[in-house]
């Protein structure tokens, strides 16, 4: 059969399509702005013929209806991350987390998890049969070549990203086709704080850099000190609107990496519709699943790669908090801990923490004595290089416990300046 015939054999609608899924089955869903939403407001419509059906995602982008509590017989979300949508169902007890880094999924899907049906998004078939897996190759691609079955939302607004980031229109059992938005991520307000911080993380950065860029307003607070830069590689697990700027700029060439020279490489994206028509057939940006791109040795072989990351809470001896508050569960993992890993493995390379220094309206300090009771240490203290606030930056790498706390005290917050040093003092009082 060739590809066409199978196309049209196994065309259906969303409704169509969700009924082929079973009680009590594992439903992988394809990450953030890759999410096919309208198969989804089908399931949750069909939500009275099943009984304990598994979700298993990252970023949730839409709706999460799955994880309203009149639908608790139906659905149980298990999350690797958690975002708005269901951050609160997480709080209420309603809904699982599973930490595990982002590097890991795709073989977690393979070997433990096993799921039975994974949902995405993609591009129309090309000339050979091939679709894109658009915005989100990560763990998606692992996902749908594990499952029983593929349900595609087959959507002419997916950009067509290149890389290892196809599937062949025999791999896809549901074929629907929806041509709706693709989920679009606002760019976010940047404050004063967070332009110091850009400006001081900047400092780390030289000609010639390949970067790993976070999401939110300090990543994107970076981007704009970076104008003055010349021939900065990319080689993240997303970027944003942010990067197109400075391709056009001229600033991001790519000319330098030791790894994938020429091309941004990523895993996902999130932005606006001007990020997915700059990546469309675009030969200048690679995608790959997030096996590859977050692994740490993958990663390593960028000589000068700087990691860009940030954080809720760290201590003075650098053990750094990013998905908890306590006992209560914010967030997940990421790609953090492998950005940070493959940037210290890096030659050249520089791993960066960047952070305002309070929280809760300058009421709480990022910076702590000790970190909330439960709260789960992400990066520790043996990975952590560089912190860096509005106040500073900070230099932990080989250096002692005293000599960490005295250079995070220099960057805190000066409210809290002593009281850390109070704490210091404690701790080494043959300094006093």
């Amino acid at each position: 059969m060739d590809w066409k015939t199978w196309y049209q054999a196994h065309l259906c609608t969303a409704q169509e399509a969700v009924q082929k899924i079973q009680s009590g089955s594992r439903v992988v869903v394809a990450h953030a702005c890759g999410e096919p939403s309208a198969i989804l407001d089908a399931m949750v419509a069909n939500a009275a013929q099943y009984r304990n059906v598994e979700i298993v995602h990252m970023v949730a982008m839409g709706k999460a209806e799955y994880c309203k509590p009149e639908y608790d017989e139906n659905f149980h979300h298990n999350a690797f991350f958690l975002g708005g949508s269901t951050r609160g169902a997480a709080a209420e007890g309603r809904v699982d987390f599973t930490p595990v880094y982002f590097s890991e999924i795709p073989g977690v899907l393979r070997e433990e998890l096993r799921p039975n049906v994974t949902m995405l998004q993609c591009s129309p078939p090309d000339e050979h049969g091939y679709v894109s897996l658009g915005v989100s190759v990560d763990y998606t691609k692992g996902a749908a070549e594990t499952s029983d079955l593929v349900i595609a939302q087959v959507n002419k607004n997916m950009p067509r990203t290149l890389g290892d980031s196809f599937l062949h229109v025999t791999q896809i059992g549901c074929l629907v086709e929806l041509d709706t938005p693709v989920i679009e991520l606002a760019p976010p307000k940047i404050t004063e704080v967070e332009r110091a911080i850009g400006e001081n993380v900047t400092q780390l950065i030289k000609d010639g850099d390949t970067l790993q860029l976070g999401i939110g307003a300090i990543p994107d607070a970076v981007l704009l000190f970076l104008k003055e830069k010349n021939d900065l590689g990319i080689h993240t697990e997303m970027f944003s609107d942010g990067v197109v700027e400075l391709v056009e700029a001229g600033v991001i060439t790519n000319k330098a990496k030791t790894l994938h020279r020429g091309q941004s490489v990523a895993t996902f994206l999130m932005g606006t519709r001007r990020l997915y028509d700059y990546v469309d057939n675009n030969p200048a940006v690679a995608m790959y699943p997030v096996d590859y791109v977050n692994d740490p040795y993958i990663i390593g072989q960028n000589d000068n790669l700087v990691s860009i990351n940030s954080c809720v809470q760290i201590d003075i001896m650098g053990q750094v908090v990013s998905t908890s508050a306590g006992l209560r569960q914010i967030s997940g993992v990421g790609g953090q801990v492998d950005f940070v890993r493959g940037a210290n493995l890096s030659k050249g390379g520089r791993a960066i923490m960047a952070m305002p220094s309070t929280t809760g309206k300058g009421k709480i300090s990022k910076i702590v004595p000790f970190l909330d009771q439960g709260s789960a240490v992400t990066t520790s203290r043996n990975d952590v290089n560089y912190v860096v606030t509005e106040y500073g930056i900070a230099q932990l790498r080989g250096k002692s416990l005293r000599k960490r706390a005295e250079a995070l005290i220099e960057i805190a917050h000066p409210d809290f300046r002593e009281e850390l040093r109070a704490e210091f003092r404690r701790r080494y009082p043959r300094d006093y």
